[in-house]
């Protein structure tokens, strides 16, 4: 119910779209992208800031290079209706398939509610995260780390201003179902007794709900916010599975839907818990704006399963503060990032036991972004969907699948800002360290420290040059040193 009020808001309140005050500009256009990018390293591997929250677009393996073009269109059509569309190809080489498609979408939307369908990149308005997507070490949801997974998509863009709150509350929020397309490159990764689920499915949801003087008269905001990701369906290759075809009928679906138990078709493990692989976050974020300065304190709490739900996994989950300088130009935003998943509601799980002679809650060992029924975890062509300080099943050498690092605690600081006009700068810097997982931990800790500064250049009719200078050190993934250097050309066609 609360989701159809946030669509009747959409429809109903368009004309205070309080993120920009106004109905946003009715124009049509037909844009063109491209990029070309080389990269250097030592020992093979490219540092971790350089591949990471690219949308999976630079290969791990160095040294690297690709290209990568696009052409964009939008159009309105009248009373509140538009529709857009794009396609996006890579050559890039090396890795599995030199060329692909990175994005190919159709979109229609009627006063902010759009329905999109195919594969897109933006998780800040697609898949709806509240963080800097180019400061932030990563939404623990779906980031920017991952190839974007083709789905159709039903969401708010922007927050909507709720009829009948006097326009203090304003809502947004998205619906989608997905289906993932990387079973032959998993095929190719894997050792021989590795097993894995093709042609799997995903659906993901969210509401957030916001509390603001759209006069801006008070200067404080906050969001609350939930998100639901679940993995299902699909075939495992595992012969010996007692369950090879996951239930997928739209029975089924109306059972990931709602975080229910499935039925006799479904393996015993999903019969006491709930059908799929479930993942999701409690979003909170608190907004301070005056003239001159902003400042935004949030925090993403992590869940698994019903004991993360219920907060039984302590302060896990990312907290993060950001602040944003709008009338600087040396300096205009720096965000301070912390990230934990030590807790992961302690450490072990029990499904059966004796409640009244052990009580107390028996839920831990959640193993973040791992699942026992889907191999390769919450990931897409093995890069992780969500932080990926979490590090990626890609960096895996021995063929398996899975997060092998999931018990961290972090720490990460990103900013950037402009030395001219033309001239730009950022900065990434993170450390991070790992304990392995719940029921496989490390001897010892490992760690691992990433270092990017990026500079840019726009010459005039919109070239851009752009250098990334990365640095990695410790155990996680080993001691690189790496230089990329890309040249982009964005314009209008017509």
């Amino acid at each position: 119910m609360l989701f159809l009020a946030l669509l009747t808001g959409s429809l109903c309140g368009w004309g205070q779209d309080e993120e920009t005050g106004r109905m946003e500009e009715k124009t049509d256009y037909t844009m063109f992208r491209i990029m070309t990018s080389g990269s250097l390293s030592t020992k093979g591997q490219m540092p971790f800031w350089i591949v990471s929250n690219r949308y999976g677009v630079v290969p791990l393996k160095a040294p690297n290079g690709y290209l990568q073009a696009g052409i964009f269109h939008r159009q309105p059509l009248g009373s509140g209706w538009e529709w857009s569309a794009g396609t996006d190809l890579v050559a890039a080489a090396p890795r599995y398939r030199t060329v692909y498609v990175q994005q190919l979408f159709g979109a229609l939307t009627y006063r902010g509610l759009s329905l999109s369908v195919g594969s897109r990149e933006g998780e800040r308005y697609y898949n709806q995260s509240l963080l800097d997507s180019r400061l932030s070490s990563g939404d623990m949801g779906i980031s920017s780390n991952a190839r974007p997974v083709p789905e159709i998509n039903l969401y708010l863009a922007r927050f909507i201003t709720l009829p009948y709150t006097g326009g203090w509350l304003q809502g947004k929020g998205n619906f989608a179902v997905g289906r993932s397309f990387d079973s032959d490159y998993l095929k190719s990764f894997i050792r021989p007794d590795q097993f894995y689920v093709k042609d799997m499915l995903w659906h993901h949801k969210s509401i957030y709900l916001r509390i603001k003087d759209t006069e801006n008269a008070f200067p404080f905001a906050l969001t609350l916010g939930l998100r639901h990701l679940v993995q299902w369906g699909g075939i495992s290759t595992d012969p010996k599975a007692k369950v090879r075809v996951q239930p997928h009928s739209f029975k089924d679906f109306i059972r990931i839907v709602l975080g229910q138990s499935g039925d006799a078709n479904a393996t015993s493990s999903d019969q006491v818990n709930v059908l799929g692989s479930h993942y999701g976050t409690y979003d909170f974020h608190l907004d301070w704006e005056k003239e001159g300065l902003a400042v935004k304190a949030y925090h993403q709490h992590f869940f698994d399963d019903a004991s993360g739900m219920e907060l039984n996994n302590g302060t896990d989950g990312l907290w993060g503060i950001q602040v944003d300088f709008p009338q600087l130009v040396c300096l205009r935003k720096v965000v301070f990032e912390r990230l934990v998943t030590l807790n992961q509601s302690g450490p072990f799980h029990f499904i059966d036991y004796d409640h009244t002679k052990y009580p107390g809650f028996g839920g831990g060992g959640d193993d973040y972004y791992n699942n026992g029924e889907y191999p390769a975890g919450h990931a897409y062509f093995n890069r992780g969907a969500g932080s990926p300080l979490l590090i990626s099943p890609e960096y895996n050498a021995d063929g398996t699948l899975g997060f092998k690092q999931t018990r961290v605690r972090a720490w990460h600081l990103g900013a950037e800002g402009s030395l001219s006009r033309a001239f730009s700068w950022r900065i990434l810097c993170s450390r991070v360290e790992s304990f392995g997982r719940p029921y496989k931990p490390t001897l010892k800790k490992m760690t691992g420290a990433f270092f990017l500064t990026d500079f840019s250049y726009t010459f005039p009719k919109a070239w851009m040059l752009s250098v990334s200078l990365a640095v990695d050190r410790g155990s996680l993934t080993g001691n690189h040193a790496g230089c990329s250097v890309s040249i982009a050309k964005r314009g209008l066609i017509r």
